[in-house]
Protein backbone atom coordinates (compact mmCIF):
# COMPACT_ATOMS: atom_id res chain seq x y z
CA UNK A 1 0.00 0.00 0.00
CA UNK A 2 1.74 3.28 -1.19
CA UNK A 3 2.19 6.14 1.67
CA UNK A 4 -0.67 8.94 2.25
CA UNK A 5 0.25 11.86 0.18
CA UNK A 6 0.58 15.29 2.13
CA UNK A 7 -1.70 17.81 1.58
CA UNK A 8 0.33 19.75 -0.60
CA UNK A 9 0.93 17.22 -2.76
CA UNK A 10 -2.86 15.97 -2.63
CA UNK A 11 -3.36 19.95 -3.78
CA UNK A 12 -1.09 18.96 -6.55
CA UNK A 13 -2.51 16.00 -7.80
CA UNK A 14 -6.11 17.29 -7.74
CA UNK A 15 -5.06 20.13 -10.23
CA UNK A 16 -3.72 18.15 -11.87
CA UNK A 17 -6.18 15.45 -12.29
CA UNK A 18 -8.77 18.57 -12.90
CA UNK A 19 -6.70 19.87 -15.76
CA UNK A 20 -7.31 16.18 -17.49
CA UNK A 21 -11.00 16.26 -16.83
CA UNK A 22 -13.38 16.96 -19.13
CA UNK A 23 -16.08 19.41 -18.77
CA UNK A 24 -19.46 17.47 -18.50
CA UNK A 25 -22.34 19.13 -20.20
CA UNK A 26 -25.70 18.00 -19.81
CA UNK A 27 -27.04 15.81 -22.46
CA UNK A 28 -28.51 18.22 -25.71
CA UNK A 29 -27.37 21.49 -23.68
CA UNK A 30 -25.63 22.04 -27.44
CA UNK A 31 -28.48 21.94 -29.78
CA UNK A 32 -31.41 23.61 -27.60
CA UNK A 33 -31.18 27.12 -25.71
CA UNK A 34 -33.86 26.10 -23.10
CA UNK A 35 -31.31 23.27 -21.85
CA UNK A 36 -28.72 24.97 -19.70
CA UNK A 37 -24.97 22.82 -19.34
CA UNK A 38 -25.50 22.02 -15.54
CA UNK A 39 -25.22 18.65 -15.29
CA UNK A 40 -28.30 15.92 -15.16
CA UNK A 41 -27.64 12.49 -15.59
CA UNK A 42 -28.73 11.00 -18.84
CA UNK A 43 -32.14 8.67 -18.00
CA UNK A 44 -33.23 8.41 -21.42
CA UNK A 45 -34.23 4.76 -22.61
CA UNK A 46 -32.71 5.48 -26.08
CA UNK A 47 -30.00 7.74 -24.99
CA UNK A 48 -26.70 7.38 -26.14
CA UNK A 49 -25.06 9.20 -23.42
CA UNK A 50 -26.72 7.13 -20.64
CA UNK A 51 -25.05 4.29 -22.25
CA UNK A 52 -21.91 5.57 -22.97
CA UNK A 53 -21.66 5.68 -26.94
CA UNK A 54 -18.50 6.24 -28.98
CA UNK A 55 -18.58 10.05 -29.52
CA UNK A 56 -20.88 11.39 -26.84
CA UNK A 57 -19.83 13.53 -24.02
CA UNK A 58 -18.30 11.94 -21.05
CA UNK A 59 -20.69 11.73 -17.93
CA UNK A 60 -19.63 12.32 -14.30
CA UNK A 61 -18.74 9.22 -12.17
CA UNK A 62 -17.00 8.19 -9.51
CA UNK A 63 -13.28 7.53 -11.16
CA UNK A 64 -13.31 11.29 -12.15
CA UNK A 65 -12.67 12.25 -8.23
CA UNK A 66 -10.12 14.09 -6.26
CA UNK A 67 -7.55 12.87 -4.00
CA UNK A 68 -9.49 12.21 -0.53
CA UNK A 69 -6.86 14.07 1.12
CA UNK A 70 -7.91 17.42 -0.85
CA UNK A 71 -11.59 17.35 -0.95
CA UNK A 72 -13.11 19.82 0.51
CA UNK A 73 -10.04 22.25 0.37
CA UNK A 74 -10.37 26.03 -0.78
CA UNK A 75 -8.28 26.34 -3.17
CA UNK A 76 -5.46 27.91 -0.72
CA UNK A 77 -5.01 24.67 0.61
CA UNK A 78 -7.03 25.65 3.75
CA UNK A 79 -9.94 23.92 5.15
CA UNK A 80 -13.01 27.15 4.70
CA UNK A 81 -14.65 27.73 7.70
CA UNK A 82 -17.79 29.96 7.97
CA UNK A 83 -17.74 32.64 11.03
CA UNK A 84 -20.48 34.68 11.90
CA UNK A 85 -19.28 35.84 15.16
CA UNK A 86 -16.02 37.17 16.82
CA UNK A 87 -16.19 34.40 19.23
CA UNK A 88 -16.16 31.63 16.48
CA UNK A 89 -12.73 32.63 16.10
CA UNK A 90 -11.87 30.10 19.00
CA UNK A 91 -12.41 27.34 17.27
CA UNK A 92 -10.19 27.87 14.22
CA UNK A 93 -6.60 26.15 13.84
CA UNK A 94 -4.57 28.97 12.10
CA UNK A 95 -2.14 26.08 10.63
CA UNK A 96 -4.73 24.03 9.08
CA UNK A 97 -8.37 26.43 9.08
CA UNK A 98 -8.67 29.76 6.43
CA UNK A 99 -12.08 32.13 7.80
CA UNK A 100 -14.91 33.01 5.34
CA UNK A 101 -16.94 35.76 7.17
CA UNK A 102 -20.70 35.15 6.30
CA UNK A 103 -22.30 37.41 3.92
CA UNK A 104 -25.01 38.43 6.76
CA UNK A 105 -22.23 40.19 8.98
CA UNK A 106 -22.32 43.85 9.12
CA UNK A 107 -19.23 46.06 8.25
CA UNK A 108 -18.47 47.14 12.49
CA UNK A 109 -18.67 43.15 13.17
CA UNK A 110 -16.76 42.29 10.28
CA UNK A 111 -13.96 44.62 10.91
CA UNK A 112 -14.37 43.42 14.59
CA UNK A 113 -13.62 40.04 13.46
CA UNK A 114 -10.97 40.63 10.98
CA UNK A 115 -8.67 42.45 13.83
CA UNK A 116 -8.62 39.68 15.79
CA UNK A 117 -8.13 36.89 12.92
CA UNK A 118 -5.12 39.18 12.70
CA UNK A 119 -3.77 39.13 15.53
CA UNK A 120 -4.40 35.08 15.73
CA UNK A 121 -2.51 35.29 12.37
CA UNK A 122 -5.66 33.32 10.91
CA UNK A 123 -5.95 33.30 7.00
CA UNK A 124 -9.24 35.50 5.88
CA UNK A 125 -10.76 34.59 2.58
CA UNK A 126 -12.99 37.29 1.84
CA UNK A 127 -11.31 40.32 3.93
CA UNK A 128 -12.29 43.78 4.09
CA UNK A 129 -11.15 46.01 0.92
CA UNK A 130 -8.52 48.40 1.72
CA UNK A 131 -9.86 51.63 2.25
CA UNK A 132 -8.19 54.96 1.45
CA UNK A 133 -8.38 57.93 3.78
CA UNK A 134 -11.18 59.93 3.20
CA UNK A 135 -9.00 63.06 1.64
CA UNK A 136 -7.69 60.69 -0.89
CA UNK A 137 -10.90 59.77 -1.65
CA UNK A 138 -11.83 62.95 -2.20
CA UNK A 139 -9.14 64.08 -4.45
CA UNK A 140 -9.53 61.16 -6.75
CA UNK A 141 -12.95 62.04 -7.32
CA UNK A 142 -12.44 65.75 -8.02
CA UNK A 143 -9.47 65.13 -10.30
CA UNK A 144 -12.09 63.08 -12.09
CA UNK A 145 -14.52 65.05 -12.41
CA UNK A 146 -12.25 67.98 -13.73
CA UNK A 147 -10.60 65.66 -16.08
CA UNK A 148 -14.47 65.04 -17.41
CA UNK A 149 -15.26 68.53 -17.28
CA UNK A 150 -12.01 69.43 -19.51
CA UNK A 151 -12.98 66.32 -22.18
CA UNK A 152 -16.44 68.08 -22.62
CA UNK A 153 -15.07 71.58 -22.89
CA UNK A 154 -12.86 70.54 -25.85
CA UNK A 155 -15.16 68.30 -27.77
CA UNK A 156 -17.39 71.60 -27.59
CA UNK A 157 -14.30 73.63 -29.14
CA UNK A 158 -14.18 70.91 -31.62
CA UNK A 159 -17.98 70.93 -32.86
CA UNK A 160 -17.57 74.59 -32.66
CA UNK A 161 -14.42 74.73 -35.01
CA UNK A 162 -16.16 71.94 -37.71
CA UNK A 163 -19.22 74.17 -37.52
CA UNK A 164 -17.11 77.62 -38.61
CA UNK A 165 -15.28 75.64 -41.02
CA UNK A 166 -18.49 74.21 -43.06
CA UNK A 167 -20.12 77.58 -42.96
CA UNK A 168 -16.83 79.72 -44.28
CA UNK A 169 -17.00 76.92 -46.77
CA UNK A 170 -20.31 77.44 -47.88
CA UNK A 171 -20.09 81.31 -48.20
CA UNK A 172 -17.33 81.76 -50.28
CA UNK A 173 -18.04 80.91 -53.82
CA UNK A 174 -15.71 77.64 -55.09
CA UNK A 175 -13.72 78.14 -57.82
CA UNK A 176 -15.90 76.30 -60.31
CA UNK A 177 -18.32 79.15 -59.89
CA UNK A 178 -15.68 82.00 -60.86
CA UNK A 179 -14.79 80.60 -64.20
Amino acid sequence: MSPKPTREQALELRALLKSKKPKFRRQESWRYKRVSQVWRKPDGVDSKMRIKRKGWPKSAEVGYRGPREARGLHPSGYEEILVRNVDDLAKVDSKTQAVRIAHTVGMKKRAEISLRAGERHIYILNPLPEEKPREEAEEEVVEEEAKEEGEKIEKAAEQREEKVEKETEEKTPSEEEKS
